[in-house]
């Protein structure tokens, strides 16, 4: 069962939070994505799931004020990935690029007192699995044939 808050957006452009059963704004949205709470908003008006489109509008504000996140060429490559061969592949890999930069944060201030050079050198390993995983993932969607895995034994010729 999905255990997500529920946010609903009025024609008023006003959010209400069925949880605590008042008002909030963007900044208290933002601060249930800080605060890793998972949550959804409808639109009353056709009941449709507009989360994202909300979470664009935090990020639209976070990337106005102060130093941005995404420079203007980051932000262009990103849009030419939109509607070619590649767009799912490339949501993938931004996804779980960003899953494994999230983890590694946590790991890393977790136990960087303790192994500061276990836990770089065991960093650096995951990364390099990973960008080979999707370097993989990219070419099996770009219609290459990667063939055999290297790993797996090839059988033999000989059948008898």
């Amino acid at each position: 069962m999905d255990k997500s808050r529920i946010i609903k957006k009025y024609p008023n452009r006003r959010l209400y939070d069925t949880e605590i059963s008042r008002y909030i704004t963007l900044a208290d949205v933002r601060a249930l994505v800080m605060g890793g709470v998972p949550f959804k908003v409808f639109d009353t008006a056709n009941d449709t799931d507009i989360t994202r489109a909300i979470l664009l509008q935090i990020m639209l504000e976070e990337e106005s004020g102060g130093e941005p996140l995404f420079s203007a060429n980051m932000l262009a490559q990103i849009i030419r990935f939109y509607g070619g061969t590649l767009q799912g592949t490339f949501a993938r890999y931004l996804e779980g690029a960003l899953d494994v930069f999230a983890r590694q944060q946590q790991e890393l201030t977790q136990s960087w007192a303790d192994t500061p050079l276990d836990t770089m050198t065991r960093m650096a390993q995951q990364n390099v699995e990973l960008w080979g995983e999707l370097q993989r993932e990219f070419m099996r969607s770009a219609g290459f044939d990667l063939g055999r895995d290297r790993d797996k034994p090839k059988p033999s010729e000989d059948s008898d």
